[in-house]
């Protein structure tokens, strides 16, 4: 942690002529665009691979109906066919895992107290939104630096809500070996509501320091619009959301 606390500090003093007092937030924000930026090769991995399994959706539609009573067969199918045409079903999932330990450390890092005496335009770093309301009410000084932050939060989730929803009408609907069989309405019920899931980080960014706030309204920025440009010549593809 101490790595990430000095980059970040080391980042906040060369950035002090720039912005002044809020030199640290101006840093975090840099910091999380770094981190991005190095896991953004794996999200191109990860964006080639789900080019490539939406190309074999026809055969793997084709498999399931084939093995439809032979999950154990299914499943060995599956792997062979992505074995043969080197997709991982699992690329998608490495720039997340690769940025939960960045996040983890640096939320501790924020809540750790070490953000006392920075600030953003008058708001605390390490304050929450609820000490923002208590001091000054919504429209004070932090409290009108949150009501941004949430306008950007809301502005992206809105973005990926809709996109999710016409990547979901656009994608041909799963094959399922007997609709009426257990679990097949709760992942019906799951496609529809998971876009839904973009919008949990407005609680996200009212329940965390200002600091890691930050840190996760960048990082969520970020991913939407690397997959707009990602994805711009695959409109059914892609993963409904993922959160930072």
């Amino acid at each position: 942690m101490s790595v990430f606390a000095s980059l970040v500090e080391r980042l906040a003093d060369l950035l002090q002529p720039l912005f002044g007092l809020s030199a640290t937030a101006a840093a975090i924000i840099l910091f999380t665009m770094c981190v991005r930026l190095a896991v953004h090769p794996l999200s191109r991995a990860a964006a080639r691979g789900q080019k490539a399994r939406t190309r074999l959706a026809p055969r793997l539609a084709e498999l399931r109906k084939k093995h439809a009573k032979n999950p154990e067969r299914l499943q060995k199918a599956v792997m062979e066919l992505h074995a043969e045409e080197k997709v991982s079903p699992l690329a998608g999932c490495l720039p997340s895992l690769l940025q939960a330990p960045a996040f983890f450390l640096m939320f501790h890092l924020f809540s750790s107290g070490r953000m006392a005496g920075h600030d953003l335009l008058g708001a605390p770093l390490g304050d929450h939104y609820a000490d923002a309301l208590a001091h000054g009410g919504a429209f004070g000084p932090a409290g009108r630096v949150y009501l941004v932050i949430f306008a950007i939060v809301a502005t992206v989730a809105t973005y990926n809500f809709l996109r999710a929803r016409r990547q979901s009408a656009a994608a041909p609907a799963p094959v399922v070996a007997d609709p009426g069989q257990p679990g097949a309405g709760m992942a019906a019920a799951m496609g529809r509501y998971l876009p839904l899931l973009s919008f949990a980080t407005l609680l996200s960014v009212a329940a965390v320091p200002l600091a890691a706030a930050l840190y996760i309204v960048t990082s969520t920025t970020w991913t939407a619009v690397e997959r707009a440009f990602l994805y711009r010549d695959m409109p059914a593809a892609g993963a409904l959301v993922t959160p930072a």
